[in-house]
């Protein structure tokens, strides 16, 4: 039951980001200067801007930590989906697939 819900929150951690996103870049394109003005634009942004990195930089840790000490391959895309779209895609995803390792492993040692 928890790979659905992981499954179903990497859905929404796609769509919900890019459907804000999408119309700014169809826009504006890839402005860059822009993009950063806005989401820093006044304290309430920058209150979620921040949070956004830190949690990224904690998932990086978590990712590569974890991953490597479950030994699961290709950690870099996590980090990729969560440079692409964010921790709402990145951290549901290695969630997900962390889990299936789990389960592989305990099947494995069974």
């Amino acid at each position: 039951m928890v790979k659905v819900i992981y499954l179903l929150l990497c859905v929404l951690g796609f769509v919900l980001p890019y459907s804000q996103f999408a119309p700014f870049i169809l826009e504006h394109g890839l402005d860059i200067k822009l993009f950063f003005e806005q989401l820093f634009a006044n304290k309430i942004s920058v209150f979620f801007g921040m949070d956004v990195i830190v949690s990224s930089l904690v998932l990086w840790t978590f990712v590569f930590s974890e991953g490597t000490r479950l030994k699961m391959p290709n950690l870099w895309i996590y980090i990729a989906c969560n440079l692409l779209v964010g921790v709402s895609l990145g951290l549901p995803l290695f969630l997900l697939m962390r889990e299936r390792q789990l389960e592989q492993q305990a099947e494995t040692l069974g």
